[in-house]
């Protein structure tokens, strides 16, 4: 490890990630959370690393490229992480059990990101949010993306705009880069011609798209075919879609609540016009302010995104069955 008076310390961050391979935001985050490296600062507070520095990270990237995870490797000396990949490589009789990338360290790598958007969002830098969101997409991946950093920093959003510390043009702007990035988020892979299909929207009155938008993204990435229809809809045209497309699920997002009756009243129309053949799917922030409705008609609530994507499982493999019957 650098010493702190390492007179070899001589290289900026983002030379050590163009030589190393690893992203500058990942090389912050393995040394934070893991001391992976122990880099000196300048007298103006930059980090400098040195050739061994590079040396680990570059092992310590093709280490976890092959599927260990960095928290139990991060403080394997250099010889050690050397024999891992030799071991690796077809040199060794007893190789070294490869260990998947766990949960955890996309988390620990999600809440560094969040750290650093919510700072730009309190700057109204949409630029900068932007670009962090690019980077997460690409070293997090879409689903955990959208479920360990999207979702906590937007909730964190609306509790900081109750407060005060923000404003409602911060969670607007916020909203307005989300959208900007779908088309990185979407799946881009062809749908299988058996994909179950499903329709999402949400009711009328419901004006906020954003946890529709991210819930049709989702089931797109657990291979489902999706027609997004955006937001406000009546429950009569929502119906429609799902005629129309011959889905077999419709999901609706419930973002804000109301003292009215209208969502309520389109909720019980909807599962009327639909029947009981088409899975209704309901969650979004203000779900649980309706949930004396919500068991009435009888619908499947969402919980989390982990309950949702057990939710699809679920309901595509009783498609799955249900088409090979009827054939």
């Amino acid at each position: 490890m650098t010493g702190p008076n390492d007179d070899s310390a001589q290289y900026l961050i983002s030379t050590v990630s163009k030589r190393s391979g690893v992203k500058s935001d990942l090389v912050r985050a393995w040394e934070r959370r893991y001391q992976a490296v122990t880099p000196t600062r300048t007298a103006g507070g930059h980090r400098v690393y040195t050739d061994q520095d590079i040396a680990r990270l570059k092992l310590l990237n093709q280490a976890t490229s092959n599927g260990h995870s960095i928290s139990q490797i991060a403080q394997f000396s250099l010889d050690d992480l050397k024999d891992l990949l030799r071991n690796e490589s077809g040199e060794s009789t007893q190789p070294f059990i490869s260990i998947a990338p766990s949960a955890i360290d996309r988390i620990f790598l999600a809440e560094d990101y969040i750290e650093k958007c919510y700072a730009t969002v309190l700057a109204f830098d949409a630029k900068a949010l932007e670009s962090h969101f690019e980077n997460a997409i690409v070293e997090l991946g879409s689903e955990a993306f959208i479920e360990y950093l999207l979702t906590p920093l937007l909730t964190q959003i609306g509790e900081r705009w109750k407060t005060g510390e923000l404003r409602p043009v911060h969670e607007h702007m916020t909203s307005a880069v989300i959208r900007s990035l779908t088309y990185i988020l979407r799946n881009n892979n062809p749908c299988s011609a058996n994909a179950p299909r499903m329709i999402v929207s949400t009711p009328i009155g419901q004006m906020h798209e954003l946890g529709a938008l991210l819930a049709a993204i989702m089931a797109e990435l657990k291979g489902w075919h999706v027609t997004y229809l955006g937001a406000n809809l009546p429950a009569e045209e929502i119906a429609a879609g799902i005629k129309y497309t011959n889905a077999c699920a419709l999901t609706i997002s419930i973002s804000f609540a109301t003292d009215d009756h209208i969502v309520p009243k389109e909720l019980r129309r909807l599962k009327k016009l639909i029947g009981n053949d088409v899975a209704l799917i309901v969650g979004g922030r203000a779900a649980g302010h309706y949930e004396a409705v919500l068991n009435e008609v009888g619908v499947v609530n969402i919980q989390s995104y982990q309950h949702f994507k057990e939710i699809l499982d679920e309901l595509a493999a009783g498609n799955a069955k249900k088409s090979v019957h009827n054939a």
